[in-house]
């Protein structure tokens, strides 16, 4: 039988140890999970983060998964950059260490779950689940249920979930979408009758002039979002109004122990070998490579803004700067710069501008062809192929390293987690290193792959994936596939290290 913890429960140990000199108030942590994609997980954890900043609250963000957009506008709900969270592609130990690094000074800690609460790489166990995150951490779960056109079968569904997983405990539930009065009291009742020690955090009315707007890959980015703030400011309000706040977040546990640095032990709490030491680095991450402190470009604009914030803060563990600069405005690359990031995006949404700013792909087209070191991932790929086609059949001149063309069509053509093996020397290290991340998009490419060397044996859910991938030309790396360097951080070392030697 699953915990079903409420207010008044004993508190029970999180992954670390608060720092003393943070606040006097001990922090307190949940994961918002949802029945399934779609049932308003987003629309309660972005209007729990906003409520809560609001407040004067200092919110750390997380998001379970391998998602770039919903971070996006964590960030915005709570002035905090939000970081992923994903043991698939990261490994347990290294989740603990980065959500022990930012979760630190925290008041309250908000985890964004991922599809539904047991969804993951797997059909026949948690990895890469919500679930399995929760009990990483040691958190405990608010449950979303969509309890539209329901009554008495809510509390089966309900029940369902908070029985599957003995090993997982629950801080309660939200309904959403109901559709009256009449329906929110309907809905209580049936909570109190059915599942009294299943506490119910509220009931929310539907309310879809104030969702967040979605395009393909997911939420439109809080980059190109206008109304991104006035409509958090309203989820928080929807949420203000169904839920007692102060004392949902007083029934939490503690995430910390009684002071000391924060010191997340492998194997959970109980563990014995410390993961971050006070003041230290973690053993898992790399020291600088080099004393020449490389400065490496990162494209970042509205058409490329999907990064990983670990892979970023890696590249300057390794002994890297970052210089952003912008593929659609700017008309030359950073001053100085030894190597090359491009990451994805949209792309396909600003292909107008990108052609049109043929200074700029020059420019890049020149440095890749100069043999300094580039990764370029699904959207920043896409950009140095020959050409973008649109959905309307609209070709755009792109930077033209790679002989392909991106061709958009109307549904996704690949999409799950990938790992991939390299089978050559490339600016991630030598042949043999193995890598993990996540595959989305709509685009395929089109063109004769035999005229580029794919160095990429990909593995998918289902076994090897029999196609080429992992395309190097010269020191170029142009893949599909984003990676997360938290799963092998010599990756980002080896990178920082190439482009130290791409700037002499």
């Amino acid at each position: 039988m699953a915990s079903r913890r409420g207010a008044g429960a004993e508190p029970r140990r999180g992954p670390g140890q608060r720092p003393a000199e943070a606040s006097p108030l001990p922090g307190r942590g949940l994961v918002v999970a949802g029945t399934r994609s779609g049932c308003g997980k987003t629309s309660v954890a972005l209007g729990l983060m906003r409520a809560l900043s609001r407040r004067g609250l200092r919110v750390q963000a997380f998001k379970a998964g391998p998602d770039f957009i919903d971070p996006g506008h964590h960030g915005l709900a709570t002035g905090r950059v939000s970081h992923n969270l994903d043991d698939w592609m990261c490994g347990s130990d290294v989740v603990r260490e980065i959500f022990a690094r930012y979760a630190a000074d925290a008041d309250v800690v908000v985890v964004e779950g991922v599809m539904g609460l047991f969804d993951g790489f797997s059909a026949t166990d948690d990895a890469g689940s919500t679930a399995r995150l929760a009990k990483t951490l040691g958190l405990p779960v608010l449950l979303v249920a969509d309890a539209a056109s329901m009554a008495r079968s809510t509390a089966a569904m309900v029940s369902g979930f908070t029985d599957f997983d003995p090993e997982l405990e629950f801080c309660g539930v939200a309904l959403n979408n109901a559709g009256s009065d009449s329906h929110r009291e309907l809905l209580a009742e049936v909570m109190a009758v059915s599942l009294p020690d299943v506490p119910l955090w509220g009931v929310l009315p539907r309310r879809p002039e104030i969702t967040m707007p979605s395009r393909h890959l997911g939420l439109v980015t809080a980059e190109t979002d206008t109304d991104a703030l006035s409509r958090l400011d309203a989820l928080a309000d929807w949420v203000e109004n169904s839920f007692d706040l102060p004392a949902r977040i007083q029934s939490l546990p503690p995430l910390w122990g009684s002071g000391g640095a924060v010191v997340p032990r492998r194997g959970g709490p109980g563990g014995a070998e410390p993961l971050l030491a006070a003041g230290g680095a973690s053993p898992s991450f790399p020291s600088s490579t080099s004393s020449t402190s490389p400065l490496i470009g990162v494209a970042r604009d509205a058409a490329f803004c999907f990064y990983y914030a670990e892979n970023l803060r890696l590249l300057e563990a390794a002994g890297a700067r970052l210089a952003y600069f912008s593929p659609l405005s700017d008309t030359a690359l950073p001053e100085g710069v030894g190597g090359l990031y491009l990451g994805g995006g949209y792309p396909e949404l600003f292909a107008p501008t990108l052609a049109a700013n043929a200074a700029m792909r020059g420019a890049i087209r020149e440095f890749c062809a100069a043999g300094r070191p580039v990764l370029a991932e699904c959207g920043g790929f896409m950009y140095l192929m020959e050409s973008l086609v649109d959905k309307a059949g609209r070709r755009q001149a792109m930077a033209g390293v790679f002989p392909f063309r991106a061709i958009m069509g109307e549904r996704f053509s690949a999409l799950g987690y990938r790992e991939a093996v390299t089978r050559a020397d490339t600016p991630l290290g030598p042949a043999g290193t193995r890598l993990r991340g996540h595959e989305f998009h709509y685009s395929r490419l089109d063109g004769d792959t035999d005229e580029v060397a794919a160095v990429y044996a990909l593995t998918g859910r289902k076994g090897p994936i029999d196609a080429p991938e992992g395309f190097l030309r010269g020191n170029t790396l142009g893949s599909y596939v984003h990676l997360h360097f938290g799963g092998n951080p010599r990756a980002a070392a080896h990178f920082a290290a190439c482009c130290a030697k791409g700037r002499d």
